[in-house]
């Protein structure tokens, strides 16, 4: 399934050669081991300084350094006879100062668009720790930081009930899209907190819910009341749920 196809290969080989790339890296599912038949190819590309983007955009589209922001950063999204490819630009410096505020239980969560709760910037180090590098060379990651552990707990569950918190609001006033949208947060920031307790890598949010053992929370979305009474009775059910998955 993690054997790279002939235009993946040629892709890497050819981000390779960029001037001033550092590493090319494969990512995502297919470094995790937990690809299936529809998993894209995330390609991660380490860089320092300038980077010349132009071998690249002979591809398709190119997002430039910065346009997705200080994590996702940029890079392109491609289609290679038919196998998706997604071309994830990293800035070297970045991600190695990221970890290394990691490793002192140091993070911050930045609001990224496809994001509930949003990207904790210890995901560049998460990414380091799991990516297979088949260009370059990368820094070794080591362990999961017991730092790291200890306040993404802290912080995740805090975060978890302050969306709960604010779920309660609005479903006092009948605000069904905002109680469902805070509801869903808090399940995030609860698998967030549970991952970080069993010192597990978090890339993004996608299957954080069954790797964390939450999944049974879907089940409680797809029924949704309706009036402000019956949608504090299902905030409830939902936070006593929560509380009992974590005990």
């Amino acid at each position: 399934m993690n054997e790279q196809p002939g235009p993946v290969v040629e892709l890497c080989a050819v981000l390779a050669r960029i001037k001033g790339v550092e590493a090319v890296a494969i990512g995502g599912s297919r470094a995790a081991g937990t690809a299936d038949a529809e998993s894209d190819w995330d390609l991660g590309v380490y860089y320092r300084g300038n980077i010349d983007l132009a071998p690249l955009a002979s591809y398709g589209e190119v997002h430039l350094p910065g346009s997705w922001g200080r994590i996702m950063n940029g890079g392109a999204w491609l289609s290679l006879g038919g196998i998706k490819v997604d071309v994830l630009l990293r800035d070297l410096d970045v991600a190695l100062y990221w970890t290394a505020e990691a490793r002192q239980g140091v993070y911050e969560v930045d609001a990224l668009l496809g994001y509930l709760a949003g990207a904790p910037t210890y995901a560049l180090m998460a990414e380091l720790a799991l990516n297979r590098t088949v260009h370059g060379h990368l820094p070794v990651v080591g362990e999961y930081p017991e730092k790291l552990s200890q306040t993404g707990l802290r912080r995740w569950l805090l975060d978890a009930e302050f969306s709960l918190a604010h779920g309660q609001m609005r479903a006092e006033r009948g605000d069904i899209t905002g109680t469902v949208g805070q509801s869903a947060k808090a399940v995030i920031e609860m698998a967030h907190a549970r991952a970080c307790a069993r010192h597990l890598w978090v890339i993004n949010e996608k299957k954080l819910v069954e790797q964390t053992g939450l999944q049974d929370m879907h089940a409680r979305f797809t029924d949704i009341p309706t009036t402000p009474s019956q949608l504090l009775t299902w905030l409830d059910g939902l936070r006593t749920a929560l509380k009992r998955a974590w005990s």
